[in-house]
C-alpha cells in the first residue's frame, strides 16, 4: 500500500463518525469539523448519497476522509473514486481487504475475537477497528485483546461517547476514537453547525497530547 493509516492520520486521534442523509449538508459539515479541530473523518455508506457526500468532503481539503461501514469490494471501490484516503468495515472480509490492498489504501477492518484478530494478522494488518466496542465489553474487552497482541493499534468505535473518550484515548495500543456523538443526523437536520464545532473542539482538546 502507498500509505497506512498512521501515516494518513497524522496524530489525528480523534474520528468522527458520519451519516449524512443530505449532500447539500457536507460541505458546511466538513467546515464545521475542521473549525474544531478535527483532521479526519469517516463518512459511512449508510445512506443512498454517501459517495457524493465523501466526493464533497475530500474536496475540502482541511480533512483526511474515510469511507465506513464497507462490506463489499464494490463499495470500497466506489469510495475510493469518490476521494476515500482510508476504508472501515465494521467487520472481516477478505474480499474487501484484498480489494483495499489492490487499490493502495489503508483498510480498518472490523473486530470483535481474538480469532478475528488473528485473522487480520495472518493476512499482514496491525491495524483493526473493535467494533461495537461498548456493546461487547468496552475498555475491558479492549485491554484483553491488546493483551496478547502488543504489536496491534486499535480504532475503538460503537456506542463510545464523550464520557467514555478519555478512558479509550488513555490505552497505549489505541491509535484513534471512532465515534457519531460529535455530528449525528440530528444535529445535521437542525442545521448545528456550532454545536458540531464545539462538541469537536471538546474532543480534539481531550485528543491532544
Amino acid at each position: 500500500m502507498s500509505e497506512d493509516l498512521v501515516t494518513v492520520l497524522d496524530g489525528a486521534r480523534i474520528m468522527p463518525v458520519l451519516t449524512v442523509r443530505d449532500p447539500a449538508t457536507a460541505a458546511p459539515l466538513a467546515d464545521a469539523l475542521a473549525s474544531g479541530g478535527a483532521r479526519c473523518a469517516e463518512v459511512t455508506f449508510r445512506t443512498p448519497d454517501a459517495e457524493q457526500v465523501l466526493k464533497v468532503m475530500a474536496a475540502h481539503g482541511g480533512l483526511a476522509v474515510g469511507a465506513g461501514t464497507v462490506v463489499t469490494p464494490g463499495q470500497a471501490e466506489r469510495a475510493v473514486a469518490a476521494g476515500a484516503r482510508f476504508v472501515v468495515s465494521p467487520g472481516y472480509d477478505e474480499e474487501v481487504v484484498a480489494k483495499c490492498r489492490e487499490l493502495g489504501v489503508p483498510v480498518v477492518p472490523g473486530i470483535a475475537t481474538a480469532t478475528e484478530l488473528m485473522r487480520a494478522l495472518r493476512d499482514g494488518l496491525d491495524t483493526v477497528k473493535v467494533f461495537p466496542v461498548e456493546s461487547i465489553g468496552g475498555l475491558r474487552t479492549l485491554r484483553a485483546l491488546a493483551a496478547p497482541f502488543p504489536r496491534v493499534r486499535f480504532v475503538p468505535t460503537g456506542g463510545i461517547g464523550a464520557d467514555q473518550l478519555p478512558g479509550y484515548l488513555a490505552e497505549r495500543a489505541v491509535l484513534a476514537v471512532g465515534g457519531s456523538w460529535m455530528a449525528t443526523p440530528a444535529h445535521l437536520d437542525r442545521g448545528d453547525y456550532p454545536e458540531i464545532r464545539r462538541l469537536t473542539a471538546e474532543a480534539v482538546r481531550v485528543g491532544a497530547p
